[in-house]
């Protein structure tokens, strides 16, 4: 495929461009052939004719370009910045009963500081949102980890209400780091075609921390005493920021330095793309080869020539940053005006735009829905099987996350390589073109398994089954939902807006802990008045409608993009500091 040919999907402006629309492979040539088409087409692709999106430079400081080893010992870093955070967000359950019984604190008020912390993670990512564009991705990391620590400290001190609360505000913060800021740093190393499997392992460091933290955490409550949950952690997140300090790279690269910029004036308004498309086709058709056409235009200015090239070329011969400079706390963007504070607010009213992306709302929803399940079966444990006929320790009911923790594994595997392989095989269907909700077909089986898992541990609760029943199956049907929901979702989402990820996340984790902080507080009420196998039937009926919400998104999934495609445009010039006046 010629460089034209591909113009399409790598130049927004392009009449034809529709955010979430990718070639992933070239024509099929032969494989000895794979080298002069790559030359021909003036695309980067794999040995396997995979297309890069995004195209990588040519520089050593491209976080594309970074060697195997450097990835990997970042990737995990980042990684287990997300199950710490997961971790800690999730283990205030298991000194419950030791504030209760030492200082009188009720379970209301613990349930309160956990609505506390929904909404702390939410507004923290919001908050930090335009941190992680001007400042770079790691000072977020850094700040969201201080404050986790200065909560940490605050949880293993608790003596009063206020204690057990508010110190939830500051373990919620450290976590908006993870809802956000990680996928972005996350894309920016690795490529489209593999941010299905990336996300993969990102969502199963969610759920070993959300699954596995209230585990080891009843564990220290029983063998040392619950203080230790708090000061433990306080440890770790301190250990941590020397490690992160000393060792973790910034991601952010600008890449456009390196490929030139469009000059957006050039371009009409994008109110009906298609109409313009077929009219321009029209007049390429009667005017000759030198015309000066827009589109014309601004595929020069993005193509492989000196004039497209922007101050940097390619980056080819631009030597690698010293160490100090790839591991230092502050990468001011291309784009920072002096301190950046004006940019910063202007960047956190913009971010609100992104609750007119249909799939932005859909995202939340689907994650939203999972974090609202985790606390109701959570509260169930605590309420249901302490008491007979189960009777069951800290460490019994802790235990009964690990059924959650292997279906959230499984589900990652699912929703991560199992759906690689099915998003490729409908790419090569159509000669190469992804569509980005190719996968949204992955959700299909969540539509049986969740209900049936739900629904196995209510009945299951109130009716005694047996344990290998009620919370094996039934727990580990609700674990595998959790870990395949969140993945499916996030991939869908960063998919159909690539140069929106840190935005769109920031949306879905509002949407997200704002559902779970609505539900944390109508949860203990709900079940108390319906009693477990009514309440989940609701929830169950819940997520059917989630699920079945799908099927819009699958048949006019595309015209929503191509509706949305000006506002993409207009808000990534916005924020990146391009006038935008033509797209307004």
């Amino acid at each position: 495929m010629s460089a034209d040919g591909n113009e399409k999907y790598t130049n927004k402006y392009h009449p034809d461009f529709v955010p979430g629309t990718i070639n992933f492979m070239l024509d099929r040539v032969d494989s000895s052939n794979l080298e002069n088409m790559d030359k021909q087409s003036k695309l980067k692709v794999t040995k396997d004719g995979i297309v890069l999106h995004p195209q990588p430079s040519d520089s050593p400081n491209d976080p594309l370009n970074w060697g195997k080893w450097t990835k990997l010992y970042q990737f995990i870093l980042l990684c287990f910045i997300t199950g710490f955070t997961a971790a800690t967000s999730n283990d205030a359950g298991s000194i419950q009963d030791s504030l209760n019984e030492l200082y009188g604190i009720s379970y209301d008020a613990m349930n309160t500081g956990a609505g506390v912390l929904f909404a702390s993670i939410g507004l923290c990512t919001f908050i930090l949102g335009p941190t992680s564009a001007l400042y770079g991705r790691k000072l977020t990391y850094v700040i969201c980890i201080l404050l986790g620590l200065g909560g940490a400290v605050w949880f293993g001190h608790s003596r009063n209400t206020a204690d057990s609360i508010w110190s939830q505000l500051f373990v919620g913060a450290s976590e908006g780091c993870a809802e956000a800021t990680v996928q972005l740093s996350i894309s920016d190393m690795y490529f489209a075609h593999q941010l299905s499997s990336t996300l993969t392992i990102y969502i199963l460091a969610t759920s070993v921390g959300t699954y596995l933290g209230p585990l080891i955490a009843g564990f220290i409550v029983e063998y040392v005493g619950f203080r230790w949950v708090g000061w433990l952690a306080a440890i770790i997140s301190g250990v941590l920021i020397i490690v992160m300090l000393l060792t973790q790279y910034e991601t952010n690269f600008d890449r456009r330095s390196y490929y030139g910029q469009i000059d957006s004036s050039s371009v009409h308004p994008a109110s009906s793309e298609l109409e313009q498309a077929k009219k321009l086709e029209d007049e390429k058709k009667v005017q000759n080869e030198s015309s000066d056409s827009l589109i014309a235009s601004n595929i020069a200015l993005n193509s492989d020539t000196e004039s497209g090239k922007c101050m940097y070329g390619t980056g080819a011969n631009e030597p690698r940053k010293p160490f100090w400079k790839r591991v230092q706390l502050i990468t001011p963007s291309s784009n920072l005006q002096g301190l950046g504070i004006r940019q910063y607010f202007k960047l956190l009213f913009l971010m609100l735009r992104v609750f007119w992306f249909p799939p932005v709302l859909l995202s939340g929803l689907l994650w939203g829905l999972q974090d609202a399940f985790l606390t109701f079966y959570l509260t169930t444990e605590d309420t249901d099987y302490y008491d007979p006929p189960w009777n069951y320790s800290d460490t019994g009911v802790a235990l009964m996350n690990v059924p959650c923790a292997i279906g959230a594994f499984l589900g990652c595997i699912y929703a991560g390589w199992f759906s690689d392989k099915v998003v490729l095989k409908l790419a090569r269907r159509r000669n190469g073109i992804h569509e980005a909700e190719d996968y949204l077909w992955m959700l299909v089986t969540i539509l049986i398994i969740d209900p049936i898992g739900l629904m196995i541990f209510a009945v299951g609760t109130d009716k005694e089954w047996s344990w290998k029943i009620t919370y094996t199956v039934g727990l580990g049907f609700i674990g595998f939902s959790f870990g395949c929901a969140g993945d499916i979702a996030m991939s869908y989402l960063m998919s159909a807006y690539p140069e929106m990820i840190l935005e769109g996340m920031i949306g879905v984790s509002l949407i997200n802990n704002g559902i779970g902080c609505i539900f944390t507080f109508a949860c203990s009420p709900w079940l108390e008045a319906m009693g477990n196998t009514n309440t989940y039937a609701v929830l169950t009926a819940l997520q059917v409608v989630a699920c079945l919400m799908i099927i819009p998104f699958m048949k006019y999934g595309k015209r929503m993009r191509l509706w949305t495609k000006r506002y993409y445009i207009s808000y990534i010039e916005a924020r990146d500091g391009v006038s935008s006046s033509s797209t307004n």
